[in-house]
């Protein structure tokens, strides 16, 4: 059957700018209804080298190794969105390579994630300016064009993943927040940071102890 689109345009936001600065360690630490995406969906680039990610979602429901909805999500991808491919885990077909996701670039897309693979690794991983997750990479393309779904929930590497909540990324993973989570949860974390900074600075001075306010232990 064709590809279904479900909806060509996001519902509205408010402004997102305040979650830039968030970790994701943070986020999935203090955020209640953050969603901790599987682990094993891993940055390209090396630790310290990885763009960070932050975009509301376009989602893909991939039928692979067909890739026709990843190729109707381009035109509905532009500034500030990330592409969310749920492949169900697919390795032996890339979803995804530098073509697309030139392009994707090129109309200001944070990044793409995919539960699924990869491919042109070499080129994607240059770019500073975009950001890509995957759970595996090959060399070997997709077959057909004519499959899959557009902008409807997605179950990505476990989590349900809607059209519009906000995806962040880093070093260490990846965490969706729904829309529920944003108004309220910018002030729990950014109380954290502000806690951890206290943490580092009391431990320069003092002990551990000292720093976490750690009752006495027993001592035999």
């Amino acid at each position: 059957m064709p590809v279904t689109l479900h909806a060509e345009t996001l519902p509205a936001a408010p402004d997102l700018s305040g979650w830039a600065t968030i970790p994701t360690a943070i986020a999935i630490d203090t955020v209640p209804g953050a969603r901790q995406i599987d682990p094993d969906i891993r940055p390209l680039r090396p630790a310290g080298q990885q763009p960070r990610l932050m975009g509301r979602a376009i989602t893909v429901d991939c039928r692979a190794p067909d890739f026709g909805a990843v190729l109707h999500a381009l035109d509905l991808t532009g500034p500030g969105h990330v592409l969310v491919i749920a492949a169900r885990g697919h390795r032996d077909h890339a979803m995804i390579g530098d073509i697309l996701s030139g392009h994707l670039r090129d109309k200001g897309a944070s990044g793409v994630i995919v539960d699924g693979a990869i491919r042109d690794t070499g080129t994607i991983g240059q770019w500073d300016d975009f950001a890509a997750f995957a759970r595996h990479i090959t060399p070997r393309g997709p077959t057909g064009a004519t499959e899959g779904g557009v902008n409807g929930p997605v179950t990505f590497a476990g989590t349900i993943i809607h059209p519009g909540d906000l995806i962040l990324g880093d070093d260490d993973g990846l965490v969706c927040l729904p829309p529920e989570t944003w108004q309220a949860g910018l002030a729990p974390a950014r109380a954290k940071l502000a806690l951890e900074d206290t943490w580092t600075r009391a431990l320069r001075q003092g002990t551990a102890a000292q720093a976490f306010s750690l009752a006495a232990p027993f001592r035999r």
